[in-house]
C-alpha cells in the first residue's frame, strides 16, 4: 500500500513538473530518477553502547540548548513523536519550548502527559504566523544555543550531542565559538518506517546557500545572534532561509564560525500536504525564499535578479552587468566543460576531483547541485573568466602547467592565497573578450569554450 502511495505521489510530481517545465525536461528528469532509484540508503543506527558513551561524556564546559517548536493543529501522533525524540537526546542540557498557536486544545491535552521539567509549553493567544509564533518561543529561550525543529519532524538521539561535540572541537582548534551550525538530514514517510533522500551537505558555501537553502535542518545558532536577528514575517514559509542568510551576513568575514556537522541528525517527515512530500503545496514559501535571496544580494550592493529554476526551492542569481565588478570577492567565474553530452570538467574540489564528471548535461545531479551556482576550489581554465588584475596570474599558471586540470588547481590555490573566492556557474560560457586556456600557449583572449 505504501509503495502505491509513493508511486501516485511521484506521478503527481511529474505532472506538476511537466506543466511547469515542458515535456522534454520532464523526460530527462524521469530518466535521472530511474537511474538513481537503486541507490540504497539505510538510517544510521546508534548502538546501546554508543548511546551510553554519549550520555556519560564529560565536558569542560556544557552549553545549554533551547529547541524551538512553533506548533499549529499538529497531528497528535506526529507531535508526540517529535517531543519524544527531543526527550530521548543523549545530551541532557536542553529545554524544549513549544509555542502552540492551535485553535483546538488537542496539543495542550497531550502536554498533560509529560512531566519533564525541560519542556516549556506556551499556549499563544492568537496565530500570528510562523515567524511571529517562533519569535514568541525565541523570546523565552534561555539557552546559549538555539535549535529549530518543525512540529511534526524528529531529531536523531545524538543531535544535541553532535552539536556539543562540534562546539567543543571548534574551541580547541580555531578558539572561536561557532555562530551557526548545521547537520545533514534525510526524509521519512509519515509513520517513520522508511528513511530516504539523505542530504549530505557541503561545508559552508556562500553561493550554494544563495541557490538553495541547503543548510535547512538541523540548524543551531548562537542564542545572542538569533535573538539579535529574530524571524521576519515578510518571509513566512522561508523564514529559516532568511534567518540563515542574515546570520551568514554577520559571519561572512569569520567563516570558520559556520560549522557543518556531518551526521544525519534530522528526519524530515513527508506526509500529505507537507512541503517535503508535495512541493507545490506551499508555492508561497518558494517565492518568499527567492525574495530572501534577492534581498541578501541587494544588501551586499549587488544588482541582481533572482529567478526560480525548474526545481522548486532552487534559484539562480542573474547579475545585471559584470559579475566581477559587482563581486570584488571573486577571482574568477567558470563553467562546465562538456564532451559527448557529458560533463568532463568545470568545478573542482581541493583535491582536484572534478565535480559532476560523467553526468549527462541534461541531468541535474545529486540534490540538483550540478545546475546550481556554487563556490568551488577551482574552475576549469578551459572555460573561465578572471578579473583583470589577476590575468597575469592565470597566464603564468598556464605557462607553467600544460595540463588544464593542473593549471586550474594551481590558479585556484593562488586565488585562495590572495583572499579571493571562485564561483562555478554551470551555465557560464566564455565569449569574446573572455579568458580561457590555450593548450601549450598559456592564456589568451576568447579561447575558452565547451569541448
Amino acid at each position: 500500500m505504501a509503495s502505491a502511495v509513493f508511486k501516485l505521489s511521484n506521478l503527481k510530481k511529474a505532472y506538476r513538473y511537466c506543466r511547469k517545465n515542458g515535456f522534454l525536461p520532464t523526460v530527462y528528469a524521469g530518466l535521472e530518477r530511474i537511474q538513481n532509484k537503486n541507490v540504497r540508503y539505510e538510517k544510521r543506527i546508534l548502538t546501546q553502547q554508543e548511546l551510553e558513551r554519549q550520555k556519560n561524556a564529560e565536558w569542560k564546559r556544557k552549553e545549554y540548548f533551547s529547541i524551538l517548536v512553533p506548533a499549529y493543529e499538529t497531528d497528535v501522533k506526529h507531535f508526540r513523536e517529535m517531543v519524544d525524540s527531543v526527550l530521548s537526546q543523549t545530551y541532557s542540557a536542553f529545554e524544549l519550548i513549544i509555542a502552540d498557536a492551535s485553535v483546538s486544545d488537542k496539543l495542550q491535552e497531550v502536554m498533560k502527559y509529560y512531566k519533564d521539567s525541560r519542556i516549556r509549553y506556551m499556549r499563544l493567544q492568537e496565530n500570528k504566523g510562523i515567524s511571529e509564533n517562533s519569535n514568541a518561543a525565541l523570546a523565552a529561550a534561555r539557552g546559549s544555543y538555539i535549535g529549530l525543529l518543525d512540529h511534526d519532524d524528529v531529531l536523531e538521539a545524538d543531535a544535541l550531542y553532535r552539536m556539543m561535540e562540534a562546539i567543543h572541537a571548534a574551541g580547541q582548534t580555531c578558539k572561536k565559538a561557532p555562530g551557526l551550525l548545521y547537520s545533514d538530514e534525510d526524509k521519512s514517510n509519515g509513520d517513520m518506517s522508511q528513511y530516504f533522500d539523505p542530504h549530505w551537505k557541503d561545508e559552508f558555501n556562500l553561493d550554494l546557500i544563495l541557490s538553495n537553502n541547503y543548510i535547512c535542518h538541523f540548524m543551531v545558532m548562537e542564542a545572542r545572534l538569533m535573538k539579535a536577528l529574530r524571524f521576519c514575517s515578510a518571509y513566512d514559509g522561508a523564514q529559516d532561509h532568511d534567518l540563515a542568510l542574515r546570520a551568514v551576513e554577520r559571519l561572512l568575514f569569520d567563516r570558520e564560525r559556520i560549522v557543518h556537522v556531518p551526521y544525519v541528525l534530522y528526519h524530515w517527515r513527508c506526509h500529505t500536504g507537507s512541503t517535503a512530500e508535495n512541493p507545490g503545496s506551499k508555492l508561497y514559501a518558494y517565492e518568499a525564499g527567492r525574495r530572501a535571496v534577492e534581498d541578501f544580494c541587494r544588501r551586499r550592493g549587488w544588482s541582481v535578479q533572482v529567478v526560480h529554476t525548474r526545481h522548486l526551492g532552487f534559484f539562480r542569481v542573474e547579475y545585471d552587468g559584470d559579475i566581477l565588478v559587482q563581486r570584488p570577492d571573486l577571482a574568477a567565474v567558470g563553467g562546465r566543460v562538456v564532451a559527448a553530452g557529458k560533463i568532463v570538467g568545470g568545478a573542482y574540489t581541493k583535491d582536484g576531483t572534478a565535480l559532476y564528471r560523467g553526468l549527462s548535461v541534461h541531468f541535474s545531479g545529486y540534490m540538483h547541485r550540478a545546475v546550481l551556482q556554487q563556490e568551488a576550489a577551482a574552475v576549469d581554465v578551459r572555460n573561465i573568466r578572471v578579473r583583470p588584475e589577476l590575468l597575469a596570474e592565470l597566464q603564468a599558471v598556464c605557462r607553467k602547467e600544460q595540463d588544464p586540470v593542473a593549471a586550474s588547481m594551481l590558479f585556484g590555490r593562488r586565488a585562495a592565497q590572495l583572499g579571493y573566492r571562485i564561483l562555478w556557474d554551470p551555465f557560464f560560457t566564455t565569449g569574446n573578450g573572455a579568458t580561457g586556456f590555450c593548450g601549450t600557449h598559456g592564456a589568451e583572449n576568447a579561447a575558452g569554450r565547451n569541448l
